[in-house]
């Protein structure tokens, strides 16, 4: 199993396939596992590289706090990216894998082909609805806390991961789940690289989300799928493949 090694923490990676590379990253307490049906599908024509972000599944959960967040998450992508030799890629995930992406964008212009957000949010302008959303992360990482991987969330994405850390995932919940300003989210119109916005119609919580994106992003198309949830790539992954591969088609051609 191949690994990058960032600065004595293990981080876990695979690519399938060759061609145009894609990144994909997984959503909190999910893990690149989540993936593996896009791997089989579209690995005939692209490099597909997924991945386990510090404090998940196969890499490893430092147990300094201060190893998790944002920028390390986004140096993590892209040393994942040297390693497979690809200096530019797709850059698409889903939910804090979205969030991610957005943020890789932001540090990382010139290495994003396009972007892919999959039942994600851009984060949030205002102190209040972000002061709300750091608290259930905080709530998150304290049930992990108490009860052990028990308390980790019950989305089919997360039920496929095989996680070992309880406290790494703590870790990431305060770290990396949890916003601290709006410079994502304020970033939204400056995009200039093409991008798909695409959302279960059931995720009630991150349709509104992906509304806002579209309209904010120049240019973003927007895909609903209807009979989906979160996990919108396993709930319906036929229908989610064929848009993927209509979008990378276009944007690699």
């Amino acid at each position: 199993m191949p690994y990058i090694d960032r600065a004595g923490v293990k981080i876990y990676y695979e690519h399938h396939g060759g061609g145009p590379a894609v990144l994909l990253s997984h959503g909190y307490s999910a893990s690149a596992r989540m993936w593996a049906g896009q791997s089989r599908a579209l690995a005939d024509k692209y490099q597909i590289i997924s991945w386990d972000m510090r404090g998940h599944d196969r890499s490893d959960s430092p147990d300094n706090p201060a190893a998790y967040s944002h920028e390390t998450t986004v140096a993590d992508m892209a040393a994942i990216l040297d390693a497979c030799g690809a200096r530019r890629a797709v850059i698409g995930g889903l939910s804090l894998g979205g969030f991610m992406s957005l943020a890789f964008h932001l540090a990382h212009p010139e290495r994003t082909i396009a972007l892919m957000l999959f039942d994600t949010g851009p984060g949030y302008k205002k102190d209040e609805p972000r002061n709300e959303w750091n608290k259930m992360a905080g709530n998150m990482a304290r049930a992990l806390e108490e009860k052990g991987l028990e308390g980790a969330m019950p989305g089919a994405e997360v039920r496929l991961a095989h996680h070992r850390s309880a406290q790494g995932l703590a870790h990431a919940a305060r770290g990396m789940l949890a916003q601290r300003d709006g410079s994502v989210i304020e970033s939204l119109p400056a995009i200039r690289v093409p991008t798909i916005v695409l959302v279960g119609e059931n995720d009630k919580q991150f349709v509104p989300s992906a509304d806002y994106m579209a309209a904010k992003i120049p240019g973003a198309e927007k895909v609903v799928l209807a009979g989906a949830g979160h996990a919108a790539n396993i709930d319906q992954p036929d229908e989610f493949n064929a848009a993927v591969r209509r979008f990378l088609d276009r944007v690699t051609g």
